[in-house]
């Protein structure tokens, strides 16, 4: 009986450090999925600043993978940026070679969003192949595989909206795509967080668990009111702090009709909304390390509120410098990574407070 149940306990053992080697591949993996989107996010907004967007006016998602090859190319390239309203209201008299520099923007913008699905889906097929994803996280990769798809057309879709009327992307769907860009990256850092190891730390209480949460699904708000900011160039206007138009509660936030629609359309009531949303988030985040500070001292939770809320306040400063900068390039894609950064943070934070993946899961499905 003793010889039997030694040999069960080898092949449990065996079993759990097969899993936790999948485990840490896949992580390594997302890891690498995770870089990426943040690089793709970056380049899409220095895209966005470089009013590069609208440079390509065709979807083509195989044949678009190889750019212009020759002068003649370039010209024809060229020609169907010249027929938009964006040539020809704001870059009427550009050059080839100026317009060589936003097409290889939004160029390398779609290269690395095709890009990321090969990074994507490639080691999932034989992760899956090999029987190496636990049956809990079957669905859930697929899910972000499908969310990854749906991203490319959402993108053009978005695109498609500038090239007719408009000389500049409509700012919901701005919103959009960069807000299924942030649930990927959220749902990816959160199964990473979910397969990695654990302390066994107490949870300071209900509460902070409570608040983690929330302040995750806040950050992933207040990126949806970056977005509206960026699409209505409001962020160009009114660069002053902590005052905005020479008052802290400026006036002419309403002057649209209905009176919802300013919370969308009106660049001046969009960019406070944004200030309010910081100020919300600063708030939150001294709150919630305040609290497991004192229930959790210690603790890696509190730990972790702490980095969080320093990182909150990093990202502050950060939108503030692009505020007064008038959003400078530089200062800019800072404020961007820096929102990216932060919500990674705060998902891998709540998900902590949940622990990993319980023992029961720890087992090949395949041996």
């Amino acid at each position: 009986m003793t010889s039997a149940t030694s040999v069960d306990e080898i092949a449990v053992r065996r079993k759990i450090g097969r899993l936790e080697s999948n485990r840490r591949a896949i992580r390594l993996w997302l890891g690498v999925v995770v870089l990426t989107l943040f690089c793709l996010v970056l380049v899409g907004g220095a895209t966005r600043l470089t009013d590069s967007g609208l440079s390509i006016t065709e979807w083509k998602p195989i044949h678009g993978v190889i750019p212009p090859l020759s002068a003649q190319e370039w010209e024809e390239e060229f020609a169907l940026y010249q027929r938009i309203p964006e040539y020809q209201q704001i870059n009427k008299g550009m050059t080839v070679d100026e317009f060589k520099t936003i097409f290889w923007w939004e160029w390398g913008h779609r290269l690395l969003a095709r890009g990321i699905g090969l990074v994507f889906a490639l080691p999932l097929l034989y992760f899956w192949v090999s029987g190496r994803i636990e049956r809990r996280l079957k669905l859930p990769l697929l899910g972000l595989l499908a969310l990854g798809g749906f991203q490319g057309f959402i993108g053009w879709w978005m695109v498609s909206s500038g090239l007719a009327e408009r000389v500049d992307v409509s700012q919901y769907r701005l919103a959009t795509h960069l807000v299924i860009a942030c649930l990927i990256f959220a749902g990816c850092v959160w199964i990473m967080r979910g397969l990695a190891p654990h302390s066994d730390d107490p949870v300071p209480s209900e509460a902070s668990r409570g608040w983690a949460a929330a302040l995750a699904l806040f950050s992933f708000f207040q990126i949806y009111l970056g977005a509206l900011v960026a699409g209505l160039d409001a962020g160009l206007s009114y660069n002053t702090w902590p005052l905005m138009d020479g008052a802290l509660v400026p006036g002419g936030l309403f002057v649209q009709n209905p009176a919802w629609i300013n919370l969308f359309e009106n660049p001046k009531t969009v960019q406070f909304v944004h200030r309010l949303g910081a100020y919300v988030l600063f708030l939150a985040a001294l709150w919630h390390m305040v609290q497991c500070l004192r229930q959790g001292p210690g603790t890696t939770h509190a730990r972790r509120s702490v980095v969080l809320f320093a990182l909150i306040t990093l990202q502050a400063a950060l939108g503030i410098t692009a505020l007064v900068t008038q959003v400078q390039l530089h200062a800019a894609l800072a404020h961007q990574g820096g929102a990216l950064v932060v919500l990674g943070f705060a998902v891998a934070h709540w998900r902590g407070f949940l622990g990993a993946y319980p023992p029961e899961v720890l087992v090949v499905e395949r041996d």
